[in-house]
């Protein structure tokens, strides 16, 4: 081993550096490789190897898994000085600067990664490398890696015909040079000061005045797109690991932008809207891939931003600002050892760094000497500057250094990216072993005495902070009423003009706290010609002003959302159109106005979620509520923001029914399993349980074909059962089990109905429950099976056709469904199945006649028609064709059809139309209250319809006419079809009869 000077710390798991060795053995010794295994039992027995072996295997479960797979790289980097080892990676990834196989690429980088992570390791614990090396080399492979994925990337975008890059850009010249792509390492990163375990924080930018392009209308795409598959190549987790954790959150406004920002948007926003702790951000700010020239002119153009010669009053009391929110969240009330947060608590790495910066900031503007990107390279320039005594910065140094090494050990262990010391002794005297202490007292002292340093430091930025004067007032000069103004209103489409002016007034003279800031009064005077056009553009342009009125007098501030419509007035237009036209959305956006972040979320306009991620993400908000009341509340919310995301794809014609109406059902069923899991727990409390029972729920109608849309009710039935020799439950009030499961379910409707201050979850419909609302609330499983075997009607089976099992214990869940199986399956009187089937489409005819072709449900040819055609065949068929069988309408016809029980072209036709009965429905749930009637209706709201029944066609030619007309012949078409299978033959069996 040829490493001079190398100091290996002590294992703090003896016994697992000792197995850690046998595997090491075990791996070597079977590699088929002499030279490999013989430098393994050379290395294990020479003393300093020994010590490195064991400082690995003793210490880091994740250098363990990397040393076991990566040997021969080890005994390469032990034969030679580190940082040529580090070169030759570099050398290694040469040639992937022409790579075009993104799999290929991803594996080699990721190789890279894991030795550059074996190579700083190494030497960071031994001693050999300094912090900035071990810091510089971390951030020198993260610049590679993001340069070659980059132009990965651009040649992909090339070849696509998305861009046109410079000549030269597909042989040995830089792909990047000219292509207008601008990629700023920020954070750590930028300042070259990256940790062992690090996110890297990029800002992904396009130079739209040097981007040359064919297709302009597609740049952002374009762009957007490349940056998406840039972050998920260095981030996806594959059999080889994965490259960089990577964060875009620091780029312009992010809760109000894209992935990647054009240039000229970025200088609009950094020019006009940008906060203090932005320009802070800037300091480290450094172009590291893509097209350099154009990031070194980006940056150059920030410099007046960051850097200004004198600091406006506003711009110091953001730094005030920023220093009291610092100081109130640091972390602990005081500096303790075991749990402490070395990066954010008291005394941290987080106040060396905002120490710096803050002064930077201050002083910056007037002295370029300030302005460097490092840490302590800031400190030391501070210092230089007489801004700071030698002493504090000595101190500062020191502390940061420490404190950057014992991170390193921390995320070292599984490499996470984790800043908290362990709670218990033990684990704090594993790291401070890890980091070469002995003993842990020295260390605990070490690191108490350091914390302490920092803090006292820190704390001298809050003497003498100036108070911060509360906003002056504004006059408004426009205090009668503009005749003028109100005829201009009037022409866009307002009613009562003088209302409108006089509510727009009162937002101007800080009526509401989200429009008391001068800043905020700013924004909104700008945006005001373009907010009235937007709102004008709805079906209630009137109810749309006053809906916002109320949505800005329940924001705290209104800096945050006029700065996110000044940068998307796409973001403008949508609240404007939910504002006017749904009724439902408006009124859940006006109490939760941060829905507005989620909307500019990425992906948010995508691919709705599926149900794994939608458990875990309920299940972690449901883990933090206090009690069973917030519980209810939680889920509530939870459940009217998913509507709200399905409802705005919606409105804005985005999603089909296939992908809401599934979303919708996942939403409700994950939020009753859950519901009814602590509805059980809160009921056994007092109750007890059934030790071998249970109660599952079964799922009727809309949910239980998956068909759920935002204004579904649940219809639900719920079976229980409980072991024979069991006569009560075993809580402390015991129950019989038809009284215990009744109340269980009354506690369940209970739950789901009661209004919260969120409103209920749904509304519940027990009436498909065997005998109806005459029968028990929860039914025996030996009733259910009895029932539908010798008391149902005949359209309670077609209900149960679309029955699904949701919740409950497994084997009772199992049970019901081969009961509902048998029941379907059984033969029947196909005479008295189509008679039944017949009469009991004329009663809801009869109940709910209407000549209205928009109410798609009861209207002949309609939702009804389709789903009786559906469910009668599968009843006359299942005995025979059992694969026939579906909850969902689509899937039962498309099944029919394949089965040759239903004409082809008869199940295209009637799926089409089921599809856009769906949307119909969905579109005017959200936007009517009443019935649909064209000629009463807001031009605005008949032209939103007439996009839902014709997609293809844009206004004008997508005319409430042209769609009523193509509404009546499909109608038509489904009344057709119905009246073949269903009413002419049960017509001609009466006849016969």
């Amino acid at each position: 081993m040829h490493w001079t000077g190398a100091r290996w710390p002590p294992a703090s798991d003896p016994e697992r550096a000792r197995l850690g060795l046998e595997r090491w053995q075990e791996r070597t010794a079977s590699a088929n490789d002499p030279v490999l295994a013989g430098f393994a039992a050379d290395l294990a027995g020479d003393p300093q190897g020994r010590a490195l072996l064991d400082a690995v295997f003793g210490n880091s479960p994740f250098l363990t898994e990397c040393l076991l797979g990566e040997a021969a790289f080890l005994r390469r980097l032990l034969a030679e000085d580190p940082g040529r080892t580090y070169r030759s990676l570099y050398d290694d990834a040469g040639p992937l600067a022409y790579e075009d196989d993104t799999a290929r690429l991803m594996t080699a980088l990721r190789q890279g990664k894991r030795r550059l992570a074996i190579l700083t390791a190494l030497a960071d614990i031994a001693g050999v490398w300094s912090l900035d090396q071990v810091t510089a080399a971390l951030s020198g492979f993260a610049d590679l890696s993001v340069s070659l994925v980059g132009r990965h990337l651009l040649r992909r975008a090339a070849h696509a015909g998305d861009l046109d890059l410079p000549a030269g850009s597909d042989g040995a010249g830089d792909v990047g040079r000219g292509s207008g792509l601008v990629v700023l390492a920020m954070g750590k990163l930028g300042a070259s000061e990256l940790n062992y375990s690090s996110d890297i924080d990029l800002i992904v930018l396009y130079d739209d005045q040097r981007v040359r392009t064919s297709r302009p209308d597609r740049m952002a795409r374009t762009f957007i797109r490349l940056t998406r598959d840039l972050v998920r190549i260095m981030e996806e987790r594959t059999a080889d690991g994965y490259i960089f954790r990577t964060d875009l959150r620091l780029r312009p406004d992010p809760g109000a932008t894209p992935v990647a920002v054009s240039v000229s948007a970025a200088e609009a926003y950094y020019g006009a809207m940008a906060e203090s702790w932005e320009r802070a951000a800037m300091i480290k700010a450094r172009p590291m891939a893509g097209d350099l020239a154009a990031g070194e002119d980006f940056v150059r153009l920030m410099r007046p931003f960051v850097w200004r010669r004198s600091l406006d009053f506003a711009a110091i009391q953001d730094i005030h600002a920023i220093k009291r929110q610092i100081h109130r969240h640091r972390g602990h009330a005081a500096i303790a050892v075991n749990g402490h947060n070395i990066k954010l608590g008291r005394g941290g790495i987080r106040e060396i760094e905002f120490f710096a910066q803050t002064q930077q900031l201050i002083f910056g503007g007037r002295d370029p000497r300030l302005r460097v990107a490092g840490t302590c390279a800031a400190l030391q320039a501070l210092a230089a500057a007489g801004r700071i005594d030698a002493r504090t910065t000595q101190d500062l140094v020191a502390a940061y250094h420490f404190l950057r090494r014992l991170e390193h050990r921390l995320q070292m262990i599984d490499d996470q990216q984790i800043h908290e010391l362990p709670a218990a002794d033990a684990g704090i005297d594993a790291v401070g072993r890890f980091l070469g202490f002995e003993d842990p007292e020295p260390f605990r002292h070490r690191l108490r005495q350091t914390l302490e340093r920092v803090e006292e430091i820190y704390a001298e930025l809050f003497e003498d902070e100036p108070a911060l004067a509360g906003p002056s007032g504004l006059v408004f000069t426009g205090a009668d009423d503009d005749l003028e103004s109100q005829a201009a209103l009037g022409r866009m489409g307002f009613e009562n003009t003088r209302s409108v002016l006089e509510t727009v007034r009162g937002w101007l003279r800080g009526r509401y706290r989200s429009t008391r800031s001068d800043r905020a009064r700013h924004l909104l005077k700008q945006l005001l010609p373009t907010l009235l056009q937007a709102l004008a553009r709805t079906p209630n342009p009137d109810t749309a002003l006053f809906r916002l009125d109320g949505f800005l007098g329940r924001l705290p501030t209104g800096v945050q959302l006029f700065s996110l419509f000044y940068a998307n007035p796409g973001l403008l237009e949508l609240v404007a159109e939910i504002l006017g036209t749904s009724d439902r959305l408006a009124d859940h956006l006006a109490h939760h106005p941060a829905l507005l972040d989620g909307v500019l979320t990425p992906g948010f306009f995508g691919r709705f979620p599926d149900a794994a991620p939608l458990r875990n993400e309920l299940d972690q908000l449901l883990a933090t509520a206090s009690d069973y009341e917030d519980t209810l509340v939680a889920l509530r919310r939870w459940t009217s923001d998913k509507h709200f995301c399905a409802g705005v794809q919606i409105l804005r014609h985005l999603a089909k029914a296939g992908e809401w109406a599934p979303f919708l059902t996942d939403v409700a069923e994950i939020g009753l399993r859950a519901l009814l899991t602590r509805v059980e727990a809160e009921f056994a409390e007092r109750h007890g349980r059934f030790a071998g029972g249970g109660a599952a729920v079964i799922a009727m109608g809309k949910l239980g074909s998956r068909e759920t849309s935002i204004r579904s009710d649940l219809d639900l039935i719920v079976v229980h059962d409980t072991p024979d020799d069991l006569s009560e439950s075993d809580g402390p009030k015991p129950l019989p089990p038809n009284l215990y499961f009744t109340r269980l379910t009354q506690r369940l409707i209970s739950a789901i109905t009661l209004q919260t201050r969120e409103g209920p979850l749904y509304e519940v419909d027990m009436r498909l429950r065997p005998s109806g609302r005459a029968g028990p609330l929860a039914t025996s499983l030996e009733a259910f099976k009895k029932y539908q075997k010798d008391s149902a009607w005949t359209w309670e089976h077609m209900a149960l056709t679309r029955a699904r099992v949701i919740a409950g214990p497994e084997g009772l869940r199992a049970a019901i469904t081969d009961v509902v199986a048998r029941t379907l399956t059984r033969p029947r009187d196909v005479v008295g199945l189509l008679t039944d089937v017949a009469d009991m489409r004329e009663r809801i005819d009869k109940e709910h006649h209407t000549d209205n072709p928009w109410s798609v449900k009861h209207a002949r040819g309609g939702l009804v028609d389709i789903e009786f055609i559906a469910q009668y065949l599968q009843l006359r068929h299942a005995h025979a064709h059992p694969s026939v069988l579906s909850p969902g309408t689509e899937t039962a016809l498309t099944r029919l059809a394949d089965a040759d029980l239903l004409d082809r072209g008869a199940a295209r036709e009637l799926i089409e139309a089921l599809r856009l009965w769906q949307q119909i429905q969905a579109y005017l749930r959200l936007t009517c209250d009443d019935p649909f009637e064209p000629a009463h209706a807001p031009p605005a709201l008949r032209s939103g319809l007439a996009r839902v029944v014709l997609p293809e066609e844009e206004p004008p030619s997508a005319d409430i006419a042209r769609a009523e007309a193509h509404v009546r012949r499909v109608a038509a078409a489904v009344l057709a079809h119905y009246r073949r299978i269903i009413d002419e033959p049960a017509r001609a069996n009466g006849e016969a009869r």
